[in-house]
Parts: structure tokens; sequence; C-alpha cells
């Protein structure tokens, strides 16, 4: 095979657009992955409506992708042609900064995020970089893994941010929440679900995986919290989840940016409790999540999409018509 499929974003706040083109051919320590699944998150969203600034365009969206490798460049070890691997968000960096030389490679002064800065997975074949490039469990259906490669990881680096705290709240509760609650139960923490008022199938969906307690998020859960994270991209939710967090506690925001939270009302909460933002992952994040996911039993709620179908479950995620994870299947 010569030539390669993708759904290719030209313009922000445009449709993605069907492309064939030339096979590409992985670079020294980069590998060609055969993509076999690539799930669609929210940051996708963000940049197919122009929400994030200097995306490369033309630009291959996704970056939750599941596939064997097909070719591996020079100078490529520890990865073998047919291995099953994922590939992240986090697609490149520099290896020379301070914060590389120091394992915090997530605060790298030069990333490229996959499917923002580097073409992705919504597409038959990616070239990545071999670093960001891990081993998956081969036992697990392509899709199902899919959601693990972002949704998965950005709801563990948030979780071991909230701290030991038996009680979590989690606001917003989409593709991460319902891993990361299925991880928290697993490992014997009490779990408190904030929906969108009157949500009502997702606060079942909650409960059906051990959720202790589900409501709106304009609600007041039975006891206070140890801490909370909050992955619905909506502000205003900051104030809401520090009044749920008893004194002490700490508010993690895995989905938001912090400009977006108001701040001056809420000064004493801020001062009772901590809240910290989650920046990008690194590579020791992803090796524990991968390794513990097994584990746990982990299981994704996904909606299958064939790859000319992008545009469909874009729509539907922009749309809050999912439950679970939308998954594009080339």
């Amino acid at each position: 095979m010569s030539r390669m499929h993708a759904m290719v974003l030209e313009r922000p706040r445009t449709s993605l657009v069907m492309r064939e083109n030339p096979l590409p051919q992985p670079g020294s320590g980069e590998v060609l992955v055969e993509i076999k699944a690539c799930g669609v998150c929210r940051t996708d969203l963000h940049v197919v409506d122009g929400e994030l600034p200097h995306p490369k365009l033309p630009i291959v969206p996704g970056h939750e992708i599941v596939g064997r490798i097909a070719v591996l460049g020079d100078g490529v070890s520890g990865l073998s042609v047919g291995a099953r691997v994922g590939v992240p968000w986090l697609g490149w960096t520099c290896g020379v900064c301070a914060y590389c030389r120091s394992g915090r490679e997530n605060l790298c002064d030069r990333p490229l995020f996959t499917g923002y800065t580097r073409d992705g997975g919504f597409a038959t074949h990616a070239v990545a970089d071999a670093r960001y490039t891990f081993a998956l469990p081969q036992a697990l259906d392509d899709a199902a893994i899919a959601p693990w490669l972002c949704a998965g990881l950005i709801g563990w680096r948030s979780y071991r941010m909230a701290g030991e705290g038996e009680r979590l709240g989690i606001f917003g509760f989409g593709a991460a929440a319902h891993l990361l609650a299925q991880i928290a139960v697993w490992q014997g923490r009490r779990i408190y679900a904030f929906t969108r008022p009157g949500d009502t199938a997702a606060q079942r969906f909650a409960e059906s995986l051990g959720a202790t307690w589900a409501g709106g998020s304009d609600e007041a859960p039975p006891e206070l919290l140890d801490a909370a994270i909050i992955f619905a991209p909506v502000g205003a939710l900051v104030p809401a989840a520090l009044k749920t967090v008893r004194k002490g506690g700490r508010v993690v925001c895995g989905g938001i940016h912090m400009s977006d939270i108001p701040q001056f009302p809420y000064r004493i909460l801020w001062e009772e409790r901590q809240l910290v933002s989650v920046a990008n992952l690194t590579r020791e994040d992803a090796r524990e999540f991968l390794d513990v996911a097994p584990q746990a039993g982990l299981k994704s709620e996904i909606t299958r999409y064939a790859l000319a179908e992008a545009n469909d479950a874009l729509a539907d995620l922009r749309g809050g018509r999912l439950q679970g994870a939308a998954v594009l299947v080339p």
C-alpha cells in the first residue's frame, strides 16, 4: 500500500474533508503506525472550532491512536513491526530544555502535540515519535482501548494530583470520568458524580459504575468531599466544586483553562482549599496508567464511527449526545 486516507481540517471552524495522500515514511526515531482506531476527544473539538491558537494547517486531528507498527525509522529500539501501540496527545519534546532533562517533559518549552501541531489519528496511518509510542495490552479491542490514550491518561494524572482522600467528586461524567471512576472504585474510593442538571441518564450511568452518589452540578452532595476533579470545560464549576470540598481539600482542574475560572467572590474558598491545574502528561504517567488499567478491568463505553463519519462524531460530542467516548474506526 502506497496511499493513505485522512480526515483533514483545512481551516478552523470548517468541516473535515477526506483526502487521499501518499503514505508517509518515518524519519529517524519515528515509526509509521497503521491505525486501527482513534478516539475523539474534546480537545479535537477545540482544534476544529478554532479555540486553540496556531495549529498546523492543514492538520489531521486525533490523539487517541491505537494501531500496529508498520515501519520502523532509523535508530528505533524497543519496538517492532506488528507491535500494538498507542499514541497520545503529547507527541514530541525537545529533550534538551531544563524540563525535559528533569523528567518533566510535559512542560517542555518546544513541544509538538498529536492532532494539533503534528498530524494525528483521524486517518488510516500516522507517523509518531517512537519515544511517545506506548506498548498496549494485546487482549483488548482496539476501539475500546482508544479512549485510554487521552481520557484515561488525563483522568489518571488528575486522580494522582487529587490526593489520597476517600471521598472524591467528579464534575462532568464523560469519557475521562467514566474510566477514572472504575479505577477509583476498584481502589476502594467513594465516587460522587456531578452531571449537567437534569441529566438523569448520565447519573444512572455513574451509579452503574459504582458511584456512591450522582446528581446535578447545582446540587450538594450528602457530605463534604476530600477532593474533586473537574473534567467539564466550564469555568463556573470551579466555585461549585470548591463548595463541595472540605477545608484543606483539593480541587483539580482536568478539563478547563485556569483563565476561565471566576475568582473574586470565592477568594476565601481558594484560601481554605487547594486548587491545581493539570498540565500535559509525562511518559511515566502513561506507563503507570497502562499498567493499572488492565488490573482494574477497565472497560470503555464507546460509540463507533467510520473514518468518513468524523464530522458526525464531532457534532455528537459538541452536542452532548454521547455517553462515554466516540471512536473512529478506519
